[in-house]
């Protein structure tokens, strides 16, 4: 007789570890399963908005998070190459914390609240199966079959053949790579700084153990010539902005920690549900430039975790399960999409950036304001 399972988590990301943990918290049997190996680099600005903090106190891991050590950041910068940067102070407290350190936290956590954790295995298709779901895996060239009375879908942005979700690779006018890699410095201030340059833009932030994380979005058209390397294309970067060149100079980059992701499609429609639910970036991107996709990530799985409680509870039915999540991703992310893809359009306008960086010298406070309209409010959660 076939094992079900209450719920399969498909990624083990931050959302699909928090969501997974929060339902084995809620007493649901659980199963965590993901392609990657870990701990392993990812492509990621690194960092927690002040936000984050009280969703990382909501799923239980704001203490896992904090015995990391990671670096404490209160200030955020913008750096053009022309004139004066614009500086202005968070509202509380963000984290920098590797992906390598966090989602290994994440899934120890997950496995305390006895969650099955299932790395190195991929998912090769879901399918509906009497009153749940079909789960078929691959593990080191062995298959098993996992079934589960729901389903949630937390892979990431790019669905495979086979999966929900999933849509042919198209050709986009606006693709762009995504690029990091960790360096050694002599000092860093508790700054995130962002600095643009033709062709993309590249964030620096402070993570633990005294390194940095660099991580750039680059327009694949503008940087087609220049070298593939993780570490060429930041080199083809600062070399784009004067003041970057100089402040990554002299910086060391950490052996290893160099990944890439591409294609990088801004535009993408969000995707609450197909079939299954969708969280994190299998649900929507928002621009990196918000600084809010770890913060996103947590956001989605704590409003998908009541719901598919109650699903699991007998209190909601399937589709008024859909309807209620796919209204609260709505809800949630509406104003930050709109409002961070504009602000991506502004700098990708020749010309346009000069003029907000004028406009915002003469009015103080207009880039602070139009940032905190990309950012996601405090949940009443």
């Amino acid at each position: 007789m076939n094992r079900i399972q209450d719920v399969a988590v498909l990624g083990a990301g931050i959302a699909g570890s928090s969501l997974a943990k929060s339902l084995a918290d809620r007493g649901w049997e659980a199963v965590l399963i993901d392609r990657k190996q870990f701990p392993r680099h990812k492509v990621c600005g690194e960092f927690f908005s002040p936000e984050s903090r009280s969703m990382l106190r909501h799923f239980g891991l704001l203490d896992d998070v904090e015995a990391l050590q990671p670096s404490m950041i209160n200030k955020i910068r913008l750096i053009f190459n022309y004139g004066d940067p614009l500086e202005f102070p968070l509202p509380d407290n963000a984290i920098g914390i590797s992906r390598y350190s966090l989602d290994s936290t994440l899934h120890s956590a997950a496995l305390r609240s006895g969650v099955h954790v299932k790395t190195s295995t991929t998912v090769e298709s879901v399918t509906p199966h009497q009153s749940g779901f079909r789960i078929e895996t691959k593990h080191s060239g062995e298959r098993k079959t996992y079934y589960a009375r729901a389903v949630i879908a937390a892979w990431g942005a790019n669905a495979r053949s086979g999966l929900p979700g999933f849509k042919p690779n198209r050709t986009e006018k606006n693709t762009y790579i995504g690029v990091k890699s960790h360096f050694k410095v002599t000092e860093m201030e508790p700054i995130v700084e962002l600095y643009f340059f033709d062709g993309g833009y590249l964030g620096i932030a402070p993570i633990e153990d005294g390194l940095i994380n660099v991580a750039a979005l680059l327009k694949r058209n503008d940087f087609r010539h220049n070298e593939k390397t993780v570490l060429g294309l930041i080199d083809s970067a600062c070399r784009r902005n004067s003041k970057l060149y100089q402040k990554l100079s002299n910086a060391v980059p950490i052996s290893s920690s160099q990944a890439a992701i591409a294609p990088v499609v801004l535009n993408r429609k969000p995707l609450a549900w197909e079939m299954i639910p969708h969280v994190g970036d299998a649900s929507l991107m928002l621009p990196p430039l918000c600084g809010d996709g770890m913060s996103m990530a947590l956001r989605s799985a704590q409003l998908c975790a009541p719901l598919a409680d109650g699903y699991l509870s007998g209190d909601l039915t399937f589709d008024k399960w859909k309807d209620e999540y796919s209204h609260s991703i709505q809800r949630e992310f509406k104003g930050p999409l709109k409002w961070g893809r504009l602000l991506q359009w502004l700098l990708d306008v020749p010309a346009m950036p000069r003029l907000l960086l004028g406009t915002a010298h003469l009015t103080p406070g207009l880039v602070d304001r139009l940032v905190q309209a990309t950012r996601l409010k405090e949940s009443n959660l």
